[in-house]
């Protein structure tokens, strides 16, 4: 029987956790269960809004924090939970696009909210993001909502997650985590920290999970190994080596089939994939990072990393209900690889300066990518819709490559925030993407192409602090989607430019209530041109010139109104829809202009409440999303839901934290997104246990 990745990951870990507890006296950490006073993190630098390291108060900018105690206070797991916590984010992912796409201020997908860590992105290939996994070893993930080009460049008009890892330290620490749910399903992480010599320090973090899941055929597992070596031979020079490993095996569910677009809850627990499907996606990250303080104007530093993913799907992924038979028709019998690679380097100057504080900086990557698949996914079968059976994944399509691509991508920004006085900050920045993609057809005599794409992106803000607790800012950003993920690029693309967005945005940011309480909101509109539409005098030629807009109110706010109280919650409202677009339906270009994105709420809302007395602590917690549509016509309907969560934390002493939670109590049947015909269905009611231990 061979070793999983999972075994091996904890196995390295817990085997360098006790080699670094042999060498060194472990100190005592404590762990509070919950956090005395309510906050949004108004002061804490903001590594995602702004490279140029002011605080979240002063930035012109929408950004939300959920720290590593609050994803543990909630019981996010997962990176994807913890996002869909913060302001105005609702989870659009499948199978398909690697679970890590989002909706965020009308715009939705890959494509418009970009995914990094620390600060650097893995870029989307074939529409699929799935790294960042698991929310063990992170400090904390930052929402930056809105256009984020001149930081993180195209891909992010919608918004930027960034999750941010937990550094080393001389100091010795170690933290573990194992849980156990009413499912069977199993979690174990284990994090040290702690010194190397004389100039060392170095932190590892190792996760494992393996779940049956609620459904047939749900079973899910996987594990990572974060690891990070940390040198510093003088206060101004540091060093940093960073090697990771992460294998997941999501669970093979596609979604359900709806009765005439309505979902049939007799069949939440059914799953219509085959017996020998797969998912598997494995990452693998090197990065060198070092930092010289030259004086204290000048800070010079220096990212050079490679990143590979490789990805597999075999699966059968199209199901259609025959209400009246008791049956489902399967079709779509895919066989998909993804081989990617990218390699890049990120070299960057910060200055401060009579009041300025300035970031220069250039970015550089090389992406190669091979796509392989058994196109065209020929196979069907009908099956029983209730207890089916599955059979096995077959096809007489051969498995081949299909094409490869050789992206570079460049980039060149700068930012500037000006204080021009106690009260008032200038935030402007300016930032080139450059693209150069190749692409090569492997089978069939397919032409290739060769391609450029550019984008410019602009930032203009002004904060104004009217008290010390009270911030009011106004900002115009502008940033550039591609109209398909650009390194798996084909030629009907290749005369495609990026669309541009634009964007107004107002706010305020103040704590309140003697520090007891912060709260901000925002009021935002955003354009976006040359997105993809039908020729209206030819409705089987695509071709850029629609456009769309979404203007909305964010709220967001955290109160410790009375002893022992703590409230946090969000609220989010927004309309979305497109000004010029059409598709084409019988042959003939349809105008949807008017009608709502897909999976786009225009209301989303998350409370959570928490009590503490003495050693326990209980937390409720709700979440709200808005009916979406999963058609540009309007007509299929994913209907609103409100899901419950609950938790149950014991601090049995400093070192022990025992937490109970309760995960949509009511057992809500609901759909969280749409897949071909089918209905993602969120997970049903579930309780788990979970044992924190650190020393």
């Amino acid at each position: 029987m061979g070793v999983s990745p999972v075994s091996l990951a904890l196995a390295a870990a817990f085997a360098a956790v006790g080699s670094a507890h042999a060498q060194t006296q472990l100190s005592t950490v404590e762990v509070s269960a919950s956090q005395d006073v309510a906050t949004l993190a108004l002061d804490q630098v903001s590594l995602t809004g702004s490279r140029t390291g002011i605080a979240t108060r002063d930035l012109p900018a929408s950004v939300d924090t959920i720290d590593s105690v609050a994803m543990r206070e909630r019981g996010d797991f997962q990176v994807r939970e913890a996002i869909t916590r913060s302001t105005g984010l609702t989870d659009t992912g499948s199978g398909g696009n690697g679970g890590l796409s989002f909706s965020s201020r009308g715009f939705s997908g890959t494509n418009s909210v970009g995914i990094a860590e620390d600060g650097v992105r893995l870029q989307t290939g074939a529409g699929t993001q799935n790294y960042p996994g698991s929310a063990w070893g992170y400090e904390r993930v930052e929402v930056l909502r809105g256009p984020a080009s001149v930081v993180f460049g195209s891909g992010t008009v919608g918004a930027t997650v960034n999750a941010v890892r937990k550094a080393p330290s001389r100091q010795a620490s170690l933290e573990t985590l194992l849980g156990v749910d009413s499912e069977g399903g199993t979690r174990a992480g284990v994090g040290a920290t702690g010194a190397v010599g004389e100039i060392g320090s170095f932190r590892l973090d190792a996760y494992g999970t393996a779940s049956p899941g609620y459904r047939d055929l749900g079973d899910s597992r996987g594990g990572k190994l974060m690891s990070t070596l940390r040198l510093q031979p003088s206060s101004d020079v540091r060093l940093d080596l960073i090697a990771d490993y992460s294998m997941q095996h999501p669970e093979r569910y596609w979604g359900t089939p709806t009765n005439n677009g309505h979902i049939e809850e007799s069949l939440r627990r059914e799953n219509y994939n085959a017996d020998n499907s797969n998912i598997r996606y494995e990452d693998k990250r090197l990065r060198l990072r070092g930092e010289w303080r030259v004086n204290d104007g000048l800070t010079l530093s220096n990212e050079l990393y490679t990143l590979q993913a490789t990805r597999l799907w075999q699966n059968i992924e199209n199901y259609r209900l025959n209400p009246a038979q008791g049956t489902v028709a399967r079709s779509d019998y895919l066989h998909i690889e993804h081989e990617m690679a990218q390699t890049g380097n990120r070299l960057e100057a910060a200055l401060r300066h009579d009041g300025h504080a300035t970031v220069l900086g250039w970015e550089t990557a090389r992406v190669n990518f091979r796509h392989i698949n058994n196109s065209p996914y020929s196979g069907s079968s009908v099956v029983s819709a209730s207890n089916p059976d599955h059979g096995n994944w077959a096809s007489a399509d051969p498995t081949l490559p299909r094409y490869e691509t050789a992206t570079t991508f460049n980039a060149f920004y700068a930012e500037d925030a000006w204080t021009l006085s106690e009260r008032w900050l200038l935030l402007a920045g300016a930032r080139r993407d450059l693209a150069d993609i190749s692409r090569s057809d492997l089978v069939g005599g397919g032409t290739g192409l060769t391609t450029t794409l550019a984008g410019n992106a602009y930032r203009l803000g002004l904060t104004f602090r009217a008290t010390q607790a009270t911030s009011l800012y106004v900002q115009a950003s502008t940033g550039s989607d591609p109209v398909t993920s650009l390194v798996s690029m084909n030629l009907a693309n290749r005369s495609y430019r990026l669309t541009t967005g634009r964007q107004i945005e107002a706010g305020i940011k103040q704590s309140f209530a003697e520090g007891r309480g912060e709260w901000t909101a925002a009021v935002y509109r955003i354009k976006k041109d040359d997105i993809i539409t039908r020729d209206p005098n030819n409705a089987a030629l695509s071709i850029q010139g629609g456009s769309q807009h979404s203007q909305g109110i964010e709220l967001t706010g955290a109160i410790s109104p009375w002893k022992n109280w703590r409230v946090e919650g969000n609220f989010t409202t927004l309309q979305a829809r497109y000004d010029e677009f059409s598709e084409s339906v019988g042959g003939v270009a349809m105008s949807r202009a008017g009608n709502r994105p897909t999976n786009v709420p225009e209301r989303v809302a998350n409370l959570w409440a928490h009590y503490r007395i003495g050693a326990w602590q209980a937390s409720l917690g709700g979440r709200y999303v808005g009916k979406r549509y999963a058609d540009n016509a309007n007509l299929s309907e994913l209907p609103a839901y409100t899901v419950a969560d609950a938790s149950l934390a014991w601090t049995v002493d400093k070192r022990t934290t025992l937490r109970l939670f309760g995960r949509n109590l009511t057992d809500r049947v609901y759909a969280t997104s749409a897949y071909n015909s089918q209905f993602v269905l969120g997970d049903s009611r579930r309780l788990e246990l979970v044992a924190e231990m650190s020393f």
